[in-house]
């Protein structure tokens, strides 16, 4: 059995009849899209999209950011006057 991630769950039969009624009902909540019972999709609503791209940056920025921090010996010294 395949794990649902999501409150509202509907075939791609039904989402393709009325997708909009679909996303009026869900109220902003994730819709696993399934196909033979096991999810295939999940639509989001834009904003939470948005949201996760922008953890996802964050977070590989992070990775970036202490990457950098083991190093320290390749760091050039800059003082804030000349930037």
């Amino acid at each position: 059995m395949h794990q649902v991630f999501a409150d509202f769950s509907v075939s791609i039969s039904e989402l393709k009849k009325n997708p909009s009624s679909l996303l009026a009902q869900a109220n902003g909540s994730p819709i696993a899209v399934l196909n033979h019972n096991k999810p295939a999709a999940y639509l989001i609503p834009a904003d939470t999209y948005e949201a996760l791209m922008d953890m996802i940056e964050d977070y590989e920025l992070a990775k970036l950011v202490e990457e950098r921090l083991g190093d320290k010996e390749q760091a050039v010294p800059v003082s804030l006057d000349d930037l």
